[in-house]
């Protein structure tokens, strides 16, 4: 049953981590940029998120939030957040439920959205006709859906682009899917990493943090990638790099990180060994072939909270972790605090931004403006403690010419 208190304590351990929101809190709540704003958010719904939910209300805004994703609500934070903003998340909807919560939120009219994933925003290409100021976008996937839009040129309202701000996808990609996936992994297993087999399909930013945490805690990693600079990257990083078909001959664990759909199928099923463990960090379950997993087994049985285990009509045993969605938020605690704070602070920084230019804004998808990527840059200095040089009156007119000799 969820609890408010433990939901509470969660929300406070995380605020008192995120000291770059907090310090945007502070500015918010004197000057209340989002006085008379609604916002609608769907984003994982956990404490990071709800310190978010709370640094927007506190500076004026009225918040409807839920999940973007099934089974990512912590209903604990939940609760703890329903006296103070409008609540639809719950962990474990339906596809329908889900879909429900998502249109409680579109209800209210929200004047900005923060989508992870796509699924308002296409909700406010399809079904729902909504006057928008603009909103947010968090994540690989929708961004790439957003891209789309733009080029078929039915966006309806402008969108940023926050996962290509560089304080979100060097560190929130990267260091925070990397930690988090392999969280979630050795939390739902309880197995042993070193020494193991581990494919990683995909060497993006996601891709690059799982492999170098994986590594990190000795598994043997091999890469698997469609683009041609990718795949040379891992090499060069030091990674084996092969096709799916191969790779998964001899894997232990497969992690999915592409934001592309069956990239594991019913032939990678056929000639994996007896055993290997299967998870996802896209954003969607479509990854990993569900029904190709299906269709080839006799029995399906869950033999540990989130893994579930898929006898093939051969005899041999595979393991599905999470329902194929986002492990590291499904069986993990979702990226780390201080991770979630410079994403979060962007976030926040770029919904201001909106309210203050949204008049001045096109139908297409910006990027999120250098002046709050850098200045979200500045305040996790301070907070880290971290001294940088500062160049010269000299050297910046040096940088600035081109006539400088040698």
């Amino acid at each position: 049953m969820a609890s408010k208190v433990d939901g509470e304590q969660k929300i406070y351990w995380a605020e008192s981590r995120m000291g770059i929101i907090s310090k945007i809190r502070e500015r918010f709540s004197r000057e209340l940029p989002f006085k008379g704003i609604r916002v609608g958010m769907a984003l994982h719904l956990e404490a990071k998120t709800a310190v978010l939910a709370k640094t927007l209300k506190e500076g004026g805004a009225e918040v409807y939030i839920t999940s973007c994703n099934p089974l990512t609500t912590d209903d604990d934070v939940a609760v703890a957040l329903s006296d103070q903003l409008h609540v639809y998340g719950k962990r474990g909807q339906t596809r329908d439920e889900y879909y429900e919560s998502l249109n409680k939120v579109l209800d209210s009219e929200p004047n900005i959205i923060i989508d992870d994933g796509g699924d308002l925003t296409t909700l406010l290409h399809t079904e729902r006709k909504l006057e928008i100021m603009g909103g947010n976008e968090e994540t690989t996937t929708g961004v790439m859906r957003l891209k789309i839009m733009e080029k078929q040129g039915i966006l309806k309202f402008p969108m940023f682009d926050v996962n290509d701000a560089e304080m979100k996808h060097l560190f929130d990609n990267r260091y925070g899917t990397g930690q988090s996936t392999l969280d979630g992994i050795m939390s739902t297993t309880n197995i042993l990493i070193a020494g193991k087999n581990v494919v990683v399909a995909g060497y993006g930013w996601c891709g690059k943090g799982i492999a170098m945490r994986m590594k990190g805690m000795g598994a043997k990693v091999t890469v698997t990638e469609v683009d041609p600079v990718k795949a040379i990257e891992a090499h060069m990083d030091g990674f084996i790099v092969k096709k799916m078909e191969e790779a998964i001959k001899d894997a232990d664990i497969v992690v999915t990180a592409t934001g592309v759909k069956d990239i594991v199928r019913k032939e990678h099923f056929l000639k994996a060994k007896n055993g290997c463990i299967f998870a996802n960090s896209g954003h969607f379950d479509v990854e990993i072939n569900k029904n190709d997993l299906s269709s080839i087994s006799k029995e399906k049985k869950n033999v540990r909270k989130y893994v579930e285990e898929y006898i093939l009509k051969d005899g041999k045993k595979l393991y599905l972790l999470g329902e194929g969605r986002l492990i590291n938020l499904v069986g993990g605690q979702g990226h780390p605090v201080e991770i979630m704070d410079l994403s979060f602070s962007i976030q926040a920084l770029t919904a201001e931004y909106i309210v203050k230019n949204h008049s001045n804004l096109d139908k297409k998808v910006y990027p999120v403006p250098k002046e709050i990527d850098r200045g979200v840059a500045e305040i996790a200095l301070n907070i880290f403690g971290i001294e940088k040089d500062e160049l010269t009156e000299e050297q910046k007119e040096y940088i600035n010419s081109w006539n400088v000799g040698t």
